[in-house]
């Protein structure tokens, strides 16, 4: 997603709810991943607002516990795994840290919908626009189970979408996607599956150069 969801358009959770309905099933296991915002109580609160609203099972992994959580038997438990927005640069540290990668790859590998936010889109891609590495907006490497490069908000900052068309420019940025506020990418097997949205001029696009 390039932005909305529960945590931009808490009365409109189309976005959500279509997530959900690639898990095939009604009451699904949703686990939240908010690393990304600093594990903020209040944005996990909202979390399970929203997807207890939609019937679900939600849970929330957090990295700060003491003792720590077994994450690779919470994760590879679930459903649909779902990252929240925030420091793109900041999440995969603190994935790579407690060697997540690795547990999500083995998630996707086993048919486990993986989704997010802002960030939490931009990790699954092998390359994100993100203004959390620098203080300007630049390009980060992210973990790269979906090929190319992702911009996320590209209608909702006005930095963005002139950035990524300087990168792919330049030669900095592998060709790959942007979606706006309220658009979102369904992949599946890596192949682009089709675009979802929840507002009435919200798009995705394939950018190259």
């Amino acid at each position: 997603m390039g932005g909305g969801g529960f945590s931009m358009e808490p009365d409109n959770l189309a976005l959500d709810e279509y997530v959900i309905k690639q898990a095939g099933k009604p009451d699904a296991n949703v686990c939240f991943l908010a690393q990304a915002g600093g594990e903020s109580p209040e944005y996990t609160l909202r979390f399970y607002q929203a997807f207890s609203r939609l019937g679900c099972r939600p849970s929330h992994l957090t990295l700060f516990a003491c003792p720590p959580q077994d994450a690779r038997a919470l994760l590879l438990a679930q459903d649909v795994i779902y990252v929240g927005g925030g420091n793109t640069k900041s999440l995969l540290a603190l994935w790579q840290a407690w060697e997540l990668p690795a547990i999500l790859r083995e998630a996707y590998d086993r048919g486990i919908v993986l989704a997010g936010i802002s960030a939490g889109a931009n990790c699954w891609f092998e390359q994100g626009v993100t203004d959390s590495a620098s203080p300007a907006i630049d390009v980060l490497p992210c973990l790269g189970f979906l090929p190319g490069s992702f911009c996320p908000h590209y209608d909702g900052e006005v930095e963005r979408r002139p950035t990524f068309h300087r990168l792919l420019a330049e030669g900095r940025i592998a060709p790959g996607y942007a979606a706006d506020d309220g658009a979102a990418f369904h992949f599946v097997d890596g192949e682009l599956h089709q675009v979802v949205t929840s507002r009435e001029r919200a798009q995705g696009y394939r950018l190259a150069w």
